[in-house]
């Protein structure tokens, strides 16, 4: 499976999921510059990492949209790879319109950061094939913008396409449904606010995010 890391002026976690790419998958990943206008044609797995692109200005995730290298990951998308949008990965994905809805400053204006309970809504993925549905795991949140919101029509969508992949197990930042993590309509684009690869080895304190990688490497496994 190859993979590459999106870096852009401002991530902070892009080692991070570098690191967690390569534990599971044993091969190291490439790391894209943002202004690299094309990707491999064999990459497989993109990562869109959490961080402060562009230091959040304007709106978060809006100016990382509009990189040159965000229409090379949209190509991507298009034609099957996975891609993985973390924290301000995911506000970039949906900066782009790679999944719906927007990310928008916390019920109470706080930053948050702490470790929270999630809900696994839908196991039948390729990016949550590795835990059982209802089953509760904890991943950290370190986001100031991550109350998820979309109109009512866009919510009843998701929910009824089996598209809302994690929910928060208790109220974290005032997103609709307590929504912490959705999928694209074909199920290969998954962005969340939770942060899986800071949990991925028992020095971590805790390793539920590792199930995560696991599960998409056996899923391009099994697809290959």
């Amino acid at each position: 499976m190859k993979s590459a890391v999106i870096v852009f002026p401002g991530s902070n976690c892009d080692r991070d999921l570098a690191v967690a790419f390569e534990k599971v998958s044993g091969r190291k990943p490439e790391m894209i510059w943002h202004r690299e206008t094309e990707l491999p044609d064999d990459i497989d797995l993109i990562g869109v990492p959490g961080g402060f692109s562009y230091g959040d200005y304007l709106r978060s995730g809006a100016m990382a949209a509009r990189s040159p290298v965000m229409q090379a990951v949209a190509k991507a998308a298009e034609r099957g790879a996975f891609v993985l949008g973390i924290c301000n990965g995911f506000q970039v994905l949906t900066e782009t319109g790679l999944l719906p809805g927007a990310l928008l400053r916390n019920a109470g204006g706080h930053f948050v950061c702490r470790d929270v309970a999630l809900t696994v809504e839908n196991s039948q993925t390729a990016f949550t094939s590795r835990y059982e549905t209802g089953e509760t795991i904890t991943y950290p949140v370190a986001h100031h913008d991550g109350n998820y919101f979309a109109d009512a029509d866009t919510l009843n969508r998701l929910e009824g396409e089996g598209r809302v992949a994690l929910r928060y197990a208790e109220q974290v930042n005032g997103s609709a449904r307590n929504i912490a993590g959705i999928l694209n309509d074909t199920g290969n684009v998954l962005g969340m606010m939770p942060h899986p690869e800071r949990v991925i080895e028992p020095a971590h304190g805790c390793t539920d995010g590792r199930r995560l990688f696991e599960g998409l490497v056996e899923s391009f496994l099994t697809k290959a």
